[in-house]
């Protein structure tokens, strides 16, 4: 790079294309490897990143990028912006960096949530006023000087100061009405000593994320980012400063940007389009350089490059240089579309990372060259674009005209204490009854079973008795637990969006298209390209084979249309209200199903709710209204008998607490451990009247907590909630725990459980 940016990308993914970094971590974790090995495992992904984004053509790589966990945790960690109880755990850095993410047995972790509208995690830092910042940690020193040793000059790429405080949370000694944007002062003082740091390391370029300003921001907050980027861009010894804003429109920051003395601004255009209309009118932008993301990098379809060129040439002249990017990071898209075997058809439409960054440097290039340089590429894209528009098999008239045919009674029950009622005389439950949230640990034997059904070295029935066989014992380790409502534990499904998609018409599945969903765990999104709609059964077989093994109740389990919708890559040709509709009725027919078979409780999980709210509050409503139908017309099939439960997650929840109690769902279990049942207040403030099973334990972590722990959670939800409506049950499902962790844990709170019926009688 020489002073120009050109062509680059905002990010790029980091566990590796084989999901190298996910096993060295595991590894690490349980004692297996050392740290060199650990170390050994990140060096060799960042090296062939960096030289992969180089050869490629882009004019700038991204730098910085790499973490062994989060980039909001690393960036804690830089700033100083490390809790006590973490230091006084006397362990090395690394491991206290892993303590504040996973936990120890003395200490829970960092709160966990979305970052922004995506399905990547972030941990949450908590700063206060005695927060004692200072730059104590160089990794972003340290990888800019590794990529230069290999003669490659990266862009590093740092989470800007206000998103990590607006993203962060006061501790908890802060005083009432604490804001952790009241220390920006104090940390803008060290973003300046390692923005000083970075230039005599010979970065030209520094790239500050600051996505927070996509969202709604008050005067206060955007007077901030003003005067922060007046200081920052003030430095005397500093590189180039890009400020990166995406997944939206970022309003009056974007003015404020370009008014600052900061030298370059990346929008996303993808998002929102509507921001390159009011490009060409700022004052300010002739003197800086301007990163158009006209590459989605959150969506894994071939970008049409003909409309993107088109969008580009309005821009020609508006800027001092008009560069060519990536909406976001491509963190959260698959590595390379290359290795899939999938339908030739579907596979000409996609674009992973690797594609995506091909798509960018032929942008450039035109934008440099000419469209001849590129013309082959061009009609390449072309031909797959108009392919896809006109495929027979991406629209299905049967399920045109069912959604057509709906009516506003499709997607009501009765009120809810008739339903109550109904369902206390059939399912004769105690108070506070128990349950989990579905899945239990994922054993070696039930993994390895999966593969070989995949490469054909066991038949279907050896596969079906091996996975009856842990059904059978994950319900015998419940009864002896002495569990209320049961599940089957879902050995059958590696994820819990994927294992649907499978089944239904509509969609196709990746078999290397890994994408990190927050430290070593990783998800293969399905690809949702066509109108949707369930041939056969999903899940009837393996929920009625558990429920005949015991008397006790056991929940079928399935996932909510708008959790499919956010956890696949959805096609983006109609509305996805329009999607919704489709997947609830598919999900609608399992659930009667479910019920015709003699299931009498239903879990329809639906932990994405909070994740596709779009940013800006005048966007939101729509959203919500039809999220909540689509819900309600998946669940709203079934008799008054039928208790319907859903699961929530990993999500600040205020402000969907309305569309929580509109979802209308019988018994609504929520994730409450890390943040200590603070989301009980806030549903209890809107009037949510049906049953609640606030999350007791935090399962994300591998600590197990001790029944004490257990007992005083549980008295905090008594509370704030009745004892008829409160239900007990871990955060989320066990797949990722083992079972002696399991065991352990879920005995202590069935021991906490059943003290706090005692203390009812």
């Amino acid at each position: 790079m020489t002073g120009t940016i050109g062509s680059t990308v905002l990010g790029y993914p980091r566990i590796g294309p084989n999901r190298e970094l996910k096993r060295a971590l595991e590894k690490y974790w349980s004692a297996e490897t050392d740290e060199a090995d650990l170390r050994d495992v990140a060096r060799k992904l960042r090296v062939d990143s960096w030289h992969a984004l180089h050869n490629a053509g882009l004019d700038s790589v991204p730098g910085n990028t790499f973490s062994y966990y989060d980039q909001v945790l690393d960036t804690a960690v830089t700033v100083g912006a490390v809790p006590h109880r973490y230091r006084e755990l006397g362990l090395n850095p690394l491991d206290t960096y892993f303590a504040m993410a996973r936990g120890v047995e003395s200490t829970p972790p960092l709160e966990m949530t979305k970052w922004f509208d995506t399905n990547y995690h972030y941990l949450v830092p908590e700063i206060g006023p005695d927060t004692a910042f200072s730059l104590s940690d160089r990794t972003a020193v340290e990888q800019f000087r590794e990529s230069a040793e290999l003669g490659i000059t990266t862009r590093p790429v740092l989470v800007g100061p206000l998103t990590f405080l607006l993203l962060s949370k006061p501790d908890d000694d802060a005083p009432d009405g604490f804001r952790p944007l009241d220390r920006i002062d104090d940390l803008v003082d060290v973003y300046a000593a390692l923005l000083a740091e970075l230039r005599r390391a010979g970065a030209e370029w520094v790239q500050l994320d600051e996505p927070a300003f996509a969202a709604d921001r008050t005067q206060a907050e955007l007077d901030a980012l003003r005067e922060t980027y007046r200081q920052l861009g003030g430095l005397s010894e500093r590189p180039k400063l890009l400020v990166a804003g995406y997944f939206g429109d970022l309003g009056d920051a974007l003015k404020i940007l370009i008014s600052s003395p900061v030298d370059g601004v990346a929008v996303d255009l993808v998002t929102d389009p509507a921001t390159v209309g009011a490009l060409p009118t700022l004052t300010g932008l002739l003197d800086k350089t301007l990163v158009a993301g006209l590459v989605d990098g959150r969506n894994i379809w071939r970008t049409d490059l003909d409309k993107a060129l088109a969008t580009a040439a309005k821009l020609l002249g508006s800027a001092g240089e008009l560069a060519v990017g990536t909406s976001c990071s491509l963190l959260h898209v698959p590595y390379d579309v290359e290795p899939e075997d999938i339908d030739p058809q579907v596979k000409s439409w996609l674009a992973f990372a690797t594609q995506k960054v091909r798509e960018v440097v032929t942008l450039g290039r035109a934008l440099r060259e000419g469209r001849d340089a590129v013309a082959t590429d061009l009609a390449v894209a072309r031909a797959a674009i108009t392919d896809r528009a006109t495929a027979d098999r991406v629209r299905d008239s049967d399920v045109r005209s069912r959604v057509a045919a709906l009516r506003p009674e499709n997607s009501r029950r009765a009120e809810y204490p008739v339903r109550r009622d109904a369902q206390a005389a059939a399912l004769a439950l105690p108070p506070l009854p128990t349950t989990t949230i579905g899945s239990f640990p994922q054993t070696t034997d039930v993994r390895k079973a999966r593969a070989q059904l995949r490469r054909g070295s066991i038949d279907e029935a050896t596969y079906r008795r091996r996975m009856r066989e842990e059904i059978e014992r994950v319900i015998r380790l419940q009864e002896d637990l002495g569990l209320d409502v049961l599940v089957h534990g879902e050995p059958e499904r590696g994820d819990m969006v994927q294992y649907f998609s499978e089944y239904l018409e509509g969609f196709a599945s990746t078999h290397h298209g890994w994408v990190q969903s927050y430290g070593s765990r990783c998800v293969r999104p399905p690809i949702l390209f066509g109108d949707v709609s369930r041939p056969e059964p999903m899940t009837v077989d393996w929920t009625t084979y558990a429920q005949g093994l015991t008397s006790k109740p056991v929940k079928g389990m399935l996932t909510g249309p708008v959790t499919i919708l956010a956890w696949s890559f959805v096609r983006d040709d109609q509305p996805l209200g329009d999607t919704a509709q489709q997947v609830a009725l598919a999900i609608r027919d399992e659930v009667r199903d479910l019920e015709a078979a003699g299931i009498r409780v239903v879990q329809v999980d639906e932990p994405a709710l909070r994740e596709l709210l779009p940013l800006r509050a005048a966007r939101q409503q729509e959203y919500l209204d039809w999220a909540v139908e689509s819900f309600r017309l998946a669940t709203s099939g079934v008799t008054d008998g039928t208790q319907i439960h859903t699961h929530l997650c990993y999500s600040e929840f205020g402000d969907v607490i309305d569309a929580i109690v509109a979802l209308d769902a019988d018994v609504t279990s929520i994730e409450a451990a890390r943040s200590r049942m603070e989301v009980l207040r806030d549903l209890s403030d809107v009037g949510y009247a049906k049953g609640i099973g606030p999350g007791v334990y935090d399962i994300h972590s591998p600590r197990v907590p001790e029944s004490s722990e257990i007992t005083e959670l549980l008295r905090a939800a008594l509370e704030a909630v009745p004892a008829e409506r409160l239900w007990v049950n871990p955060d989320c499902g066990l797949k990722t725990r083992g079972y002696t962790e399991v065991g352990h844990a879920l005995r202590n709170m069935l021991a906490a459980t059943t003290r706090a019926r005692a203390t009812l009688s």
